[in-house]
C-alpha cells in the first residue's frame, strides 16, 4: 500500500502532487517529484501531478494508481472421514475479497458447485481417499488455497477367524478412517473400563506367530529360536543384548497381510508405527484414560518382561507393537496415567496386539 512516484523535476516553476481521485491516500512530501505515496488496499487514485509558473499556465499530467488486495485466506475446512458414504457438504469460508472455487487434486468426486463454499461432493469412491482444494482469487495477487482430505471407508460388523486353535468372533469398529478389531488378540471382550482384566487379552513377542507363547501363563524358555517358528508354545525370555527371542534378527516378521508369522486375521495385520502415531493424535487426552475414550477401548494390559518373564504394570500400562522394525528393537506404543508416546523396545518383551485391516 506503499509507492514511489516517478514525476519529472521542473526545469522552470514548482511541482505540486494532488489526490484527484481516490479516498485515504496520503502523499508523504507533494513538492517532491518522487515523494512516496500511501494508499488504502483495495482503492484505485488518480494523482496529478502540476507545475506552476505564474502567471502562466500551469501544466499538469496525471497518473493512476491501484492497489490490489490480496485474496481472503483460504480455509477448506476439516478432514472429513465418511462411515459407509458417498456424498457430503463441503465447509470453505466465503471470501470477502476475491471469488473461490474449489478443484479436485487426486481421488474421484464430482463437485457440484465448484464456486460455492458450501458445495455438495457426490461420487466418491468407497474405500477411497479424495483431495479437494479451495482456492481464492482476486487477480493479479497470489492466489490463496487450503486442501481437505476426504475419507470413505465402510467396515463391516464382525470378523471370525481362527485364533489359538478355536473359532472366534470379533466385532470391527472403526477410527480414522481405518478398520480396527475391537479388541486385541486374546480378549474375552470389548473393555467396559481401561482397568478390565477380561479385555487385556495376550502378550505377543515382536513377530512370533500365534503358537500360544502370548498366553499370559504360558511356559518359559531360555533357548533362543534360530527360525521363524520356534515349534513351542513358550516364552523366551532372553538376559543378553539384543533382547532378541530370534538369533539372528528377522526384521521381516510381521510386515503386512502376508508378512511372516502375522497373526491376524487374514486381510488384516499389525498396524505401522505411523498408523498408531495417527491413532494416538486423536484421543481426548494423551494417557491412559485417552486410549480408553478412544473408539478402539483399549484397556491397561500391562507387558511380559524380555527379561524375566513375569508381567508388570497391569491395570496401569497400555502396550501395543507396530509392525515397525527399529535398529534392534521393534517399535511400540506405550500409553500410561500421564503420558502416551512411540519408542522402540525389546523384540523379546510381550506386548498387546491390536489388529488393523489393510
Amino acid at each position: 500500500t506503499i509507492v514511489t512516484l516517478a514525476a519529472n523535476a521542473p526545469g522552470v516553476g514548482t511541482g505540486a502532487w494532488t489526490i484527484t481521485s481516490g479516498a485515504g491516500g496520503t502523499v508523504t512530501t507533494p513538492t517532491s517529484p518522487t515523494s512516496t505515496f500511501t494508499g488504502t488496499a483495495g482503492t484505485a487514485y488518480t494523482l496529478r501531478w502540476t507545475i506552476s509558473n505564474a502567471p502562466c499556465t500551469a501544466s499538469f499530467d496525471e497518473v493512476n494508481i491501484t492497489f490490489n488486495q490480496n485474496p481472503t485466506v483460504a480455509a477448506a475446512g476439516a478432514d472429513q472421514n465418511l462411515s459407509c458414504g458417498n456424498t457430503t457438504t463441503l465447509a470453505g469460508n466465503t471470501p470477502s475479497v476475491g471469488t473461490g472455487n474449489w478443484t479436485l487434486i487426486s481421488g474421484t468426486a464430482t463437485i457440484t458447485t465448484p464456486t460455492s463454499p458450501t458445495s455438495g461432493v457426490t461420487g466418491l469412491a468407497v474405500p477411497g481417499t479424495a483431495t479437494l482444494r479451495w482456492t481464492i482469487s482476486n487477480s493479479p495477487c497470489t492466489d490463496s488455497y487450503d486442501e481437505i482430505i476426504i475419507c470413505c471407508i465402510c467396515c463391516d460388523a464382525s470378523v471370525t477367524f481362527t485364533y489359538r486353535g478355536s473359532s472366534v468372533t470379533y466385532g470391527i469398529v472403526e477410527n480414522n478412517c481405518e478398520c480396527w478389531l475391537d479388541r486385541d488378540l486374546g480378549a474375552s471382550q470389548v473393555a467396559t473400563s481401561y482397568q478390565d482384566p477380561a479385555a487385556y487379552g495376550d502378550l505377543f513377542q515382536w513377530g512370533r506367530l500365534d503358537d500360544s507363547h502370548q498366553d499370559r501363563t504360558s511356559g518359559v524358555t531360555t533357548t533362543l529360536s534360530s527360525s521363524d517358528n520356534p515349534g513351542h508354545s513358550n516364552f523366551i525370555k532372553t538376559p543378553d543384548p539384543p533382547y532378541d527371542w530370534r538369533s539372528p534378527k528377522n526384521d521381516n516378521l510381521w510386515q503386512g497381510v502376508s508378512g511372516t508369522n502375522n497373526p491376524c486375521p487374514s486381510g488384516w495385520r499389525i498396524p505401522t508405527e505411523t498408523e498408531w502415531e495417527t491413532e494416538r493424535l486423536s484421543w481426548s487426552s494423551n494417557n491412559n484414560l485417552g486410549a480408553y475414550a478412544s473408539p478402539l477401548k483399549f484397556s491397561t494390559g500391562g507387558y511380559r518382561r524380555a527379561l524375566y518373564a513375569d508381567i508388570l504394570s497391569p491395570g496401569t500400562y497400555v502396550t501395543q507393537w507396530s509392525s515397525t522394525a527399529s535398529t534392534t528393537d521393534a517399535m511400540n506404543l506405550m500409553v500410561h496415567d500421564t503420558n502416551a508416546y512411540l519408542q522402540a523396545n525389546f523384540r523379546a518383551y510381550g506386548f498387546s496386539v491390536r489388529c488393523i485391516q489393510d
